[in-house]
């Protein structure tokens, strides 16, 4: 994959190591289909093998950034059923949480305007999400008598705390930035017509070449999959692995030489062939 790859429903541009892509259907509000799905998936999987991509910056076109699923359709758009009384056996392949969460460059969310449904859930495993004033958010799934959806349920009282979780989810009402901010969903709160270039200006300071873009990788992973971590000791089981690993590396001797010499670093490994192999990522 290169920059240029053209998608039916996402727009993909890349600069000084940030990739940005904008969820492209705005006369449907960016409304999540079975294409964008495909395409979202296929996106973050082919981020890992992409060296020059150094961190994304996820935004929609138009005044939404994702209105939930498209319903246009009916309520064809909601099954998940095999015959009317099996559940379809879950495969990680056709999770567009899994790739996000699975992805080893930092992402930024870039919330420029109604995210509702899987619109919002998608965003929690980002790892920073920043909002306009004039978006709006909603976790509605009770209106459409739906299960909260995309591991959401899973991520949104680890991000919030449950009782935060429980009064969105249970109100189903949507709810401005300056709400988010408070309940600790969004870290930040732009104008309109800044909250594109803050986003990746943010994104830039992810994908500065002075840092290591393995253990950039590396330390992404280890948080989002020690979350759920039930003991300390877990994590420090695969931290000690990690920092072993990576302190005989060529990058390590490299920051240590460029430190000592008083030069920016030139680190030589890149995530698509050096991660260590154990871990999450493995």
């Amino acid at each position: 994959m290169t920059h240029e790859t053209t998608y039916e429903a996402l727009q993909t541009d890349l600069a000084d190591g940030v990739m940005t892509v904008t969820l492209d259907r705005p006369d449907k509000l960016n409304a999540f289909d079975t294409t964008m799905s495909r395409e979202l998936i296929d996106f973050f999987q082919r981020m890992n093998a992409m060296d020059e991509v150094r961190a994304i910056v996820v935004t929609g076109a138009g005044r939404a950034f994702c209105a939930g699923a498209d319903i246009s359709g009916g309520c064809g758009a909601f099954k998940v059923w095999n015959d009317g009384s099996k559940p379809q056996k879950r495969e990680a392949k056709d999770s567009i949480t899994l790739a996000i969460f699975n992805c080893l460059k930092p992402i930024v969310a870039a919330i420029n305007g109604a995210a509702v449904g899987v619109g919002i859930t998608m965003c929690l495993p980002m790892d920073i999400r920043m909002m306009s004033t004039s978006a709006k958010i909603g976790f509605v799934f009770k209106r459409r008598g739906m299960a909260m959806e995309a591991g959401s349920c899973w991520f949104l009282p680890r991000l919030v705390g449950m009782q935060q979780a429980q009064e969105w989810v249970m109100s189903a009402e949507l709810f401005g930035a300056e709400e988010a901010l408070k309940g600790g969903l969004v870290r930040s709160v732009h104008a309109p017509d800044e909250l594109l270039p803050a986003a990746r200006a943010l994104a830039r300071k992810f994908a500065a070449g002075s840092s290591s873009a393995v253990a950039a990788a590396v330390n992404r992973r280890l948080m989002w999959s020690m979350w759920g971590a039930q003991d300390p000791l877990d994590a420090v089981t695969l931290d000690l692995q990690c920092v072993g690993y990576l302190a005989a590396s060529a990058d390590a001797q490299e920051g240590i030489r460029s430190f000592f010499e008083k030069r920016a670093p030139n680190f030589p490994l890149r995530p698509s062939k050096d991660m260590p192999p154990f871990g999450p990522w493995a």
